[in-house]
């Protein structure tokens, strides 16, 4: 295998306390098939998802995924696509020889944003982005900014300009001849959003995460069905193991009380009072 895919992208919960929580999704494959007229299948695809405190613990998950299934050694190119949030970029420096590259779907919204109001610029500004052409794309820019006149919209083509300059890296590595492009606003979809945000509902932190791990535990081809029968499986095994050292401990305790008993120096004298009576009749109990 000589190219491999990484894409990331989150999606936007309700939370129940109010704000939003974002589930992290990360899926690596080894590109796409066509298995119809517009619609595109990825080969050997694995997801992972849920509530990470940090990106850290989500790009362990993914390296050792990496490093179980391929000779790394023998991968010549990794593209790491997404967004360009820093929790994104932070996987470039877990995945060794990865190069990042900006999602065209964010790209694009942030052309839109730029020159919505001057459709006319808009030509301009994709053929400067296709050409590599930095200097006049500023330029443009600066253009756009001077003839706009409300301030609202000045600062989201101010907005714009800084999203797409400070990505200026990831949006080069599009043009690389085996880079085939990012599907992860679709999967985040499909994936997460069909089940968390596409409902009036409100979630906690923990039924978020819960829910994200089980809906990439699908998309990996698990079922449902088995992974709860396992789950009661272990948890009838857990409480048996849990009643054996119950046992165990309850048997020690009484082989010690009893050892101890057997030392009392009450017993030993033979002198019969009511107490002696009672310890040697518990003595063999």
């Amino acid at each position: 295998m000589k190219v491999l895919f990484v894409e990331a992208d989150e999606d936007h919960v309700a939370n129940q306390k109010g704000g939003c929580l974002e589930p992290k999704l990360v899926y690596v494959h080894e590109g796409k098939v066509q298995v119809g007229k517009d619609r595109w299948e990825l080969i050997n695809a694995r997801y992972f998802s849920g509530m990470y405190s940090n990106s850290d613990e989500l790009w362990v998950e993914v390296v050792d995924y990496l490093d179980e299934a391929y000779d790394m050694d023998k991968v010549e190119k990794i593209y790491l696509s997404g967004d360009g949030a820093r929790w994104i970029r932070n996987g470039v420096g877990w995945i060794k020889g990865s190069t990042y590259v900006l999602d065209r779907y964010h790209l694009s919204k942030y052309v839109t944003v730029a020159t919505g109001h001057m459709p006319y610029a808009k030509s301009f500004m994709w053929e400067y982005i296709n050409k590599g052409d930095k200097e006049n794309l500023k330029e443009l820019f600066e253009g756009i900014i001077g003839e706009t006149e409300h301030e609202t919209k000045k600062r989201a083509v101010m907005e714009a300009r800084t999203y797409i300059l400070n990505n200026w890296d990831g949006i080069r590595n599009q043009y690389q001849t085996d880079c085939i492009g990012c599907s992860a606003e679709g999967h985040v979809s499909h994936i997460l959003s069909s089940r968390l945000s596409s409902r009036p509902l409100g979630w906690c932190r923990t039924g978020v995460d819960q829910m994200s791990r089980l809906r990439a535990f699908q998309a990996n081809g698990g079922k449902v069905y088995d992974l709860f029968i396992g789950q009661k499986k272990e948890s009838k095994r857990e409480s048996k193991r849990i009643q054996i050292d119950k046992a165990v401990v309850r048997n020690r305790k009484l082989a010690a009380s009893r050892e101890t008993i057997g030392n009392l120096t009450i017993l030993n004298t033979g002198k019969k009072t009511w107490a002696y009576e009672f310890l040697k009749s518990i003595r063999h109990a």
